[in-house]
């Protein structure tokens, strides 16, 4: 087997400072690891689609959420983990390039809800379909068994098995 940069990596601290190592500490570099490869696949569509990652986010949250493509802005920031502020703030941008608009809440004459507007709804699917086919290149090279070992695997290790969802903490010995 050839190393690769983890292998470096936890071999250089195994060395170095051993107690730093847990059985989770490659697994977790790994998944860094790609996490970044991920993300960097994902900046470089969006460059090319010039839209910040928040805005991607706002667009395809909006547009997964089924038409026609509306959220109340407290549902949107709570879908996008962002303040309310800052939700604000994207959505301006996005309401000043016209991808989409405020608009009053049909259920709350109080309240307004943003909405994809159809040039909106067109960039959205244009940033998910671009995005979605730059994160399978970054798998291009693994079979498809590794790939659905992979994701058996992560499934696995997403649902809590342990109280409060927190791994037990075991040494590495050796």
């Amino acid at each position: 087997m050839n190393a690769d940069r983890v292998d470096e990596l936890i071999e250089r601290w195994q060395r170095e400072l051993p107690s730093a190592l847990f059985p989770t500490s490659e697994l977790t570099k790994r998944v860094m690891v790609l996490a970044g490869a991920l993300n960097e696949a994902t900046r470089l569509v969006l460059r090319e689609l010039k839209l910040t990652t928040a805005e991607f986010d706002v667009l395809a949250t909006l547009r997964r959420s089924g038409a026609p493509y509306r959220l109340k802005p407290t549902d949107l920031s709570r879908s996008l983990l962002l303040s309310s502020g800052g939700t604000s703030n994207v959505v301006n941008q996005l309401v000043n390039r016209g991808l989409v608009i405020r608009e009053p809440d049909p259920e709350d004459g109080r309240g307004t809800q943003i909405r994809l507007t159809e040039e909106g709804v067109a960039k959205a699917e244009e940033a998910v379909l671009a995005s979605s086919a730059a994160h399978d290149q970054t798998w291009a090279e693994a079979s498809s068994e590794a790939l659905e070992a992979a994701t058996a695997a992560l499934r696995a290790l997403s649902r809590p098995s342990h109280p409060a969802g927190r791994p037990r903490r075991t040494e590495i010995r050796g």
